[in-house]
């Protein structure tokens, strides 16, 4: 019996610390969430008072759209996981109760069967009555054990009744959280299907002007690729020198033991580097895709585009040098930080506040984020390259999608 709840309370513990820690994260995207959406509606906020760039007013409503969506699937992941959890309390809640009740049969069957026999006197005879000193002795061992059973039994059923009240309190607060999930889902429903009734009229008018989109959206891209080639120029630049330097010729940094050691520093921060600001969206991703509003036309970005608020400083994500300040026609100054193998770019800077040759620590402010004067959108474009390959920054950044 006290293997028995051993076991159970140690599942109990063990399954609530699971949960916990799976509640913990889900809250904390949940959070970060509403936060993103918060800055979307601000944007579109601004779009309206500015009278923005159309395109752009429309990539962020189809943004926040697929924010609301990603807050609802978060969501009704949360209240499942809940509902699974509190299943589980209420059948270990029930068997809990039913194995008290047994417990309490049988210790007061053993209370009234000792009360029978609860005189000294009883106890004398019975213990005067063995055959031999060997059976009295054995008498003496099985009264004490008779002893021990019924305080064992009492503290067992202390202690279940313990867990009951523990389990009973964690199913009530359990339920509370649901209920506030539910009021919660019902509202991001609610204000969802708003948005998508605007979508859909927008879509409507969209087909007139997708020609006119789709060249800005490819006027756009010309741009990024121009710059993207400017960096991996600079990059191959720098590549080529650290080999001449070190005597050998590889298509890699060649790196001395301390950047050998930052490059390995950074890789075990993958996944839990800060962010290029202190607060912001990532409102374009990595890689090849098809754009959020335009679907039939394509584009590719070798990082994520990250909308802040005006006046907002661009911070080093590690440390490192500064390899490189770019600016050329069609572009705002861009700065790039070598870390070993590692080179991370930040593009669109109103001005910059590092030299070329500086060494920079993790958060270090860098510059600050261009904001365009007709729409107030203040965006930084953020990169990391692994000698000349760019790497997804999600995978990099903590807690970025």
């Amino acid at each position: 019996m006290k293997k028995l709840l051993l076991v159970l309370l140690l599942g109990i513990f063990c399954g609530e610390l699971y949960g916990q820690d799976a509640r913990a994260r889900l809250e904390s995207q949940r959070k970060q969430l509403q936060q993103e959406i918060v800055q979307i509606n601000g944007m579109l906020q601004k779009n309206k008072s500015q009278k923005a760039d159309a395109l752009e007013s429309l990539e962020d409503l189809f943004l926040k759209i697929d924010r609301l969506r990603e807050l609802l699937q978060l969501t009704n992941r949360q209240i499942n996981g809940l509902t699974s959890q509190i299943n589980s309390n209420q059948a270990k809640i029930t068997a809990l109760e039913e194995e008290l009740e047994i417990l309490k049969e049988d210790y007061a069957s053993m209370i009234v069967k000792s009360r029978k026999n609860a005189s000294q006197q009883n106890r004398l005879m019975f213990l005067f009555s063995s055959d031999n000193f060997w059976q009295a002795i054995k008498r003496v061992r099985y009264m004490n054990q008779y002893a021990a059973y019924r305080k064992q039994q009492g503290e067992n059923i202390s202690k279940k009744t313990e867990t009951l009240r523990e389990l009973n309190e964690t199913l009530s607060a359990q339920k509370a959280v649901k209920e506030e999930l539910l009021a919660d889902n019902r509202k991001v429903q609610a204000q969802f299907q708003q948005e998508r009734k605007k979508q859909e009229k927008v879509i409507q008018n969209l087909r007139s002007n997708e020609r006119k989109y789709a060249a800005q959206i490819k006027k756009k891209q010309r741009q990024t690729a121009k710059i993207d080639k400017e960096i991996d120029r600079l990059i191959r630049e720098a590549i080529a020198a650290s080999n001449k330097k070190a005597g050998t010729t590889n298509v890699s940094f060649a790196l001395t033991p301390e950047a050998k050691a930052l490059a390995a520093s950074f890789t075990a921060n993958k996944g839990r580097l800060p962010w290029p600001v202190r607060k912001g969206v990532v409102i374009q991703k990595f890689g090849t895709q098809r754009h959020a509003v335009v679907r039939t036309t394509t584009i590719k970005s070798n990082g994520v585009t990250i909308a802040t608020s005006p006046g907002t400083k661009a911070r080093a994500v590690f440390e490192g040098t500064v390899l490189n300040i770019v600016q050329f026609q069609g572009s705002n100054p861009i700065v790039l930080i070598q870390h070993g193998s590692y080179v991370t770019a930040y593009k669109n800077l109103a001005s910059v506040s590092v030299q070329k040759g500086d060494k920079v620590v993790s958060k270090q402010e860098i510059g600050t984020i261009f904001t365009n004067p007709t729409t107030q959108r203040t965006t930084l474009q953020f990169s990391v390259f692994y000698n000349t390959t760019p790497k997804n920054p999600a995978d990099w950044i903590f807690q970025m999608r």
